[in-house]
């Protein structure tokens, strides 16, 4: 065992024999402070201590070729500094190299949600093609809450999507940040999300389209790259079903004799099995569809026979190009609604038609019914006016 006072004149002028020995300086001035050299010629700084267990550990500071010898000693004050403390660098950083990443965090969650959450493959298709292309590599103590939030309001104002989604994405990602701080998991210590309250929606206004506007819409989808846009957005129209509904449809689910289409319980939002009725125009949409003899799917991805994982690019563009920059994919489900309303049929209809779990879910298109019976009794009143004269008519 060889003690000097270490400098880098010392450490470069010293050199290993041949064989598979090494050589160990130990500094004089920093107890535990050495630097091993090797035959090869590396010099390898590190700090040797004994942790509060009394375990003797050793520290690697830095090779040589990497820093200097004074850069080397300031590492190990602070190194010894927290071993006072009553601290263990080496385990330290042992948990940061076995910190997961985001996408293994991901995975364990899945796992976990999967066991109760009927909703699980939303989470699933949000977190594969959303948050873990951004955040997946990233381990989970680099993340810190502005750039979360600043992420998530331009996934909103440059990328288009709805506050509602977007706030799904925040729920998800802090209560996977929650349950690794449960599990135990290095780096979750600290929640960046904790607290951060959501977004107000604006979700409270329905966008219903006009006849007008549906045609400017037809005309937009079917020049779409995407050739199965235009029946994905008609079948969306005739149905009113939500679009993961429709995106995961199964010619299986598809009894065109009996003109309805029968959304298993696993996929339906409420918890029961959902029959849809098919209308006359919905059953021509249907046997119109390509790739039935090549895929399951009922309106599968071309290029993969599989559903769609997003279809947001395509119907981005589409509603741009129809001149309805501000229409949302689930407003063909509202405009299904409030076409029901005006044609006449209770609120009570409508909600069986959307398969809301209750008719409270229904009464945002209350408003709609209000317009049509006051149009009726216009109506009336009108006809009632005629034969009592002009001053009665309602304009």
């Amino acid at each position: 065992m060889t003690h000097v006072k270490l400098d880098q004149a010392t450490v470069m002028a010293t050199h290993c024999p041949s064989g598979p020995k090494l050589v160990r300086l130990h500094d004089t001035h920093i107890s535990g402070f050495i630097v091993e050299i090797y035959p090869s010629g590396s010099r390898t700084y590190s700090l040797r201590y004994r942790n509060e267990y009394n375990k003797q550990k050793q520290l690697k500071l830095g090779n040589a070729a990497d820093i200097t010898c004074d850069q080397a000693r300031k590492l190990a004050k602070q190194a010894k500094a927290r071993v006072t403390m009553g601290k263990d660098p080496a385990e330290e950083r042992a948990v940061v190299r076995r910190m997961a990443t985001v996408a293994e965090l991901a995975d364990r969650y899945m796992e976990y949600v999967r066991t109760y959450k009927r909703s699980h493959d939303i989470d699933e298709r949000y977190l594969r093609n959303h948050v873990l292309p951004k955040f997946g590599k990233r381990h989970l103590n680099e993340l810190g809450q502005t750039e979360i939030m600043d992420w998530l309001d331009m996934k909103r104002r440059k990328e288009g999507y709805a506050q509602a989604t977007v706030n799904r994405w925040q729920v998800i990602l802090s209560l996977m940040y929650k349950m690794a701080k449960r599990w135990g998991m290095p780096g979750a210590e600290i929640n960046p999300l904790q607290g951060v309250p959501q977004k107000a929606c604006e979700n409270q206004i329905e966008r219903f389209l006009s006849k007008e506007d549906t045609q400017r819409l037809l005309d937009a989808v079917d020049a779409s790259p995407n050739t199965q846009l235009g029946s994905i957005v008609r079948l969306l129209l005739l149905t009113g079903c939500r679009k993961r509904e429709l995106l995961d449809a199964k010619w299986s689910e598809i009894d065109l004799e009996r003109r309805v289409w029968r959304i298993p319980i696993e996929r339906a939002k409420t918890s029961k099995t959902r029959h849809v009725p098919l209308s006359d125009h919905a059953i021509a949409v249907i046997q119109s569809l390509r790739y039935r003899d090549q895929s399951e799917w009922l309106v599968p991805n071309p290029e993969t026979m599989k559903p769609y994982g997003s279809i947001h690019h395509a119907w981005n563009k589409a509603r741009k190009a129809a001149g309805l920059p501000d229409l949302r994919i689930h407003d063909c489900r509202h405009s299904f609604a409030s076409w029901l309303v005006e044609a006449g049929y209770s609120i009570y209809i409508v909600s069986k038609a959307l398969g809301h779990a209750s008719s409270r879910t229904t009464e945002r298109y209350a408003h709609v019914a209000d317009e049509t019976l006051r149009g009726a009794s216009n109506a009336a009143a009108n006809l009632i006016g005629q034969s009592l004269g002009p001053t009665m008519a309602i304009s």
